[in-house]
């Protein structure tokens, strides 16, 4: 019960980010954009208007929602129904990739502490738990807080990540605009879209935080 206490309350955020992001996401992705440019296309348009045209890549990759700048290869992959599809949805979240690519280029700090915490981040998320279990079992305060620490560096990972990703959304919809790419009437659906891909964020940085607050008061309860 006093799991849920803490838990609950995030888990139903994370629950209704995840269906605002989809009928987002499939609602603009009816409306054509009315200048007729494919996601890659103004991937390609950005990237160029940037100095990034001959050094980064565009890439379609499987699946929806799948779509994400990778910094050891320099490529934008963009899903199925972003590439080759010229809805609002498709140009905003294309707009958003190439932001990352962007703040990588002007090495974004945020961006660039993100990057530094992905091999520490992987680590502790999949030993934090069985760690902290571990022990809870044998009943050792000492593994218990080892636990806690760990996984508090999933959760500044979360952290860290949330203006990463605002910061794209904003760089995108800021080069969209300013490049002409979308118009005026179409710049807050594109801006509706990228916020509820932000809210999902957020809905996992708060999930993060409940757990840890949780460990934190079951650690304060074992030294009582």
């Amino acid at each position: 019960m006093g799991y849920l206490i803490f838990i609950l309350p995030a888990f139903i955020i994370s629950l209704y980010a995840q269906f605002k992001v989809k009928s987002t996401f499939n609602r603009y992705s009816q409306v054509r954009s009315s200048r007729g440019y494919s996601g890659a296309e103004v991937a390609s348009t950005i990237l160029r208007r940037n100095g990034l045209g001959s050094s980064v890549g565009i890439e379609p990759v499987r699946g929806s929602l799948s779509d994400h700048y990778d910094p050891t290869t320099r490529v934008v992959r963009l899903s199925e129904t972003v590439y080759g599809n010229q809805s609002i949805s498709a140009l905003g979240v294309a707009a958003h990739e190439v932001g990352h690519a962007i703040q990588h280029h002007q090495k974004y700090g945020p961006l660039e502490l993100r990057h530094r915490l992905v091999p520490v981040t992987n680590f502790a998320s999949s030993a934090s738990f069985p760690i902290l279990l571990l022990g809870l079992f044998l009943n050792i305060a000492d593994l218990v807080f080892i636990g806690i620490l760990l996984f508090s560096a999933v959760v500044l990972f979360h952290v860290v990540t949330l203006p990463v990703e605002l910061n794209a959304s904003r760089r995108a919809v800021a080069q969209l605009s300013e490049s002409g790419l979308i118009t005026v009437d179409e710049a807050p659906m594109v801006k509706k879209v990228l916020g509820a891909a932000a809210f999902t964020y957020l809905a996992a940085t708060l999930m993060a935080i409940a757990n840890l607050l949780y460990y934190l008061a079951i650690f304060a309860g074992s030294d009582d």
